[in-house]
């Protein structure tokens, strides 16, 4: 978990102490609300086919999580198609899960 600096510390309490008000006015708040509505909107139906290890690991991944898998690969997904999803020398590990210990030994 990355490390908090004094400012973010600053509005951590303010917010504990509800002392934080909202500056959107209430036709940016519908404009919000609307564009999070259509966001989160399932109309489409998709079927894909994975690997039986990339399933799995998607799975464990999302236990870890506390989530769906179906929902994280959706999750992930969006953040794609929205530009949001990068991986950086940083956060990349590499996985010790066995579908990625396959893929390694097999070249690919």
């Amino acid at each position: 978990m990355p490390k908090i600096d004094d400012y973010e510390n600053e509005v951590l309490a303010a917010f504990d102490k509800s002392q934080l008000k909202s500056v959107a006015s209430k036709a940016e708040l519908a404009k919000f609300k609307a564009a999070a509505r259509a966001t989160a909107l399932k109309d489409r139906r998709v079927n894909i086919r994975l690997s039986s290890g990339d399933l799995s690991d998607i799975q464990t991944r999302a236990l870890e999580e506390g989530v769906p898998y179906q929902t994280l690969i959706a999750s992930v997904l969006h953040k794609y198609v929205t530009g949001r999803l990068a991986e950086t020398r940083e956060n990349a590990k590499p996985s010790t899960s066995p579908a990625a210990k396959r893929r390694t030994t097999s070249g690919n």
